[in-house]
């Protein structure tokens, strides 16, 4: 990362000198007495700037500094195998629930935290028992404190209601503690027994932690009676979320965010493949504005609206060769995000990525390589329900740059781009557990 340096201007006195005076006649007039020079002042430093003061928000590789080591983990766990490094990727299943709980607030202890999130660094490891499955350790980054906040608010109302609750009419429990620390750092860990009302069930170790942007969830399956020290656990969640915040702060202190300049504005009459897609929309399609004014940025443009209540609308150019995808908040008209290319959505085009917008250069057909290096420090997306793949990026501020692929990158980097999709995830809806 980039380091600035202070530099400290010297000011320098300025010496007087004193001034001959005339003669008169051959006697010479008494001359003045030099005065002595001033030393020169002491350079002053530049005061220390002031402490970082805005969203505790963590971007790309400054997720690691929430990760913990192998030895780490090993201490903290029973029966740990073999850890693996950690890696800028996550697999999410994304397909629903079984049991209800009651409380339904429960229901936060096993759905997947990472639904949501939009950057990840994942460590998993093996257990050293048979015929367990692996355990995880998730770095989750949403688009903003609000959001990584209302997950954690659920988590929490899930310690204190779901000791013991009800899963679908079996008894099940979470036995868990808590530790907190300065500039709203919190943490809970674990042991989650669900049972399963035809008998049989699953045990996990849990723990989460939260601070700005993050959620960290760590997890891992367990046979038997618990044999975890969940006070040490959230207190060594909370130690490292504490660190990453420190680290955030002094960073941005040091380097403070630099607004980004917006683009230039774009030319509706042109060709689209000349449009940019930045975080700010497509060409004159602008996030966070109403569908109509959207609609009426691109005169000429046929409209093909949604096929039903909260579908997506379809702007189409004039000569057929190019298409955007607008997508709206949930129950709204905002334009939330626009796509590029495969959308996965009913109707989708087929164009030359040639005819279509870019994003920094990069465009439908190129490998997901040219997008890493455009956009560097993403996240590797593979949900399993869908059978979708995706390179995603985002900024600081929470709006995402998502590359949609033919295929899973983290197994063959030359996986091709089919789709480009740029969002604001801080106008999704938070999601509700319980």
């Amino acid at each position: 990362m980039s380091q600035s340096r202070a530099f400290v201007k010297s000011v320098i006195g300025v010496v007087a000198i004193g001034v001959l005076a005339g003669l008169s006649g051959c006697v010479p007039a008494p001359q003045s007495t030099p005065k002595p020079t001033a030393a020169p002042e002491s350079p002053s430093p530049d005061p220390s700037p002031d402490p970082y003061a805005g969203p505790v928000a963590f971007v790309g590789d400054e997720l690691d500094w929430f990760l913990l080591s192998a030895e780490e983990i090993s201490v903290l766990l029973p029966d740990v195998g073999e850890v693996s490094p950690a890696v800028p990727s996550l697999v999410q299943v994304s397909d629903g629930d079984g049991y209800e709980p009651k409380p339904s607030i429960c229901r936060a202890l096993f759905s997947e935290s990472s639904l949501g999130s939009i950057g990840a660094r994942t460590v998993t490891w093996t257990s050293a028992l048979p015929d367990v499955r692996e355990g995880w350790l998730h770095v989750l980054q949403f688009a903003d404190e609000a959001m990584a906040t209302a997950h954690m608010d659920q988590y929490v109302e899930a310690a204190e209601q779901c000791r013991e609750f009800d899963f679908g009419g079996a008894r099940s429990s979470f036995a868990s503690s808590t530790a907190e620390g300065d500039g709203d750092v919190r943490a809970i860990a674990g042991s989650l027994i669900l049972t399963y009302p035809e008998g049989g069930g699953f045990n996990l170790y849990k723990g989460y932690a939260s601070v700005g942007n993050v959620i960290v969830e760590v997890a891992q399956p367990f046979l038997g009676e618990p044999a975890f020290d969940a006070e040490a656990a959230a207190t060594l969640l909370r130690d490292r979320a504490s660190e990453a915040r420190a680290a955030l702060i002094d960073e941005l202190t040091e380097n403070p965010p630099v607004p980004t300049e917006p683009p230039a504005a774009a030319d509706p009459a042109a060709a689209w493949s000349e449009w940019e897609i930045t975080t700010e929309g497509v060409g004159p399609v602008r996030l966070g504005v109403e569908l109509d004014e959207t609609i009426a940025a691109v005169p000429g443009a046929t409209v093909e609206a949604p096929e039903y209540v909260g579908g997506v609308t379809r702007l189409i150019s004039a000569d057929g060769s190019a298409s955007l995808v607008l997508w709206t908040q949930e129950e709204g008209t905002i334009v939330s995000g626009v796509s590029v290319g495969s959308a996965n959505v009913a109707g989708d085009r087929t164009h030359d990525g040639a005819s279509l917008p870019s994003a920094g250069g990069v465009r439908v057909g190129d490998t997901v390589s040219a997008a890493a290096s455009a956009f560097p420090e993403g996240t590797a997306l593979r949900i399993i329900s869908s059978g979708e793949y995706f390179y995603q990026w985002s900024s600081r501020e929470g709006v995402v740059m998502r590359f949609r692929l033919d295929r899973d990158s983290t197994v063959d980097g030359a996986a091709v781009i089919t789709g480009i999709t740029v969002e604001d995830a801080t106008l999704a809806k938070s999601l509700v557990f319980g």
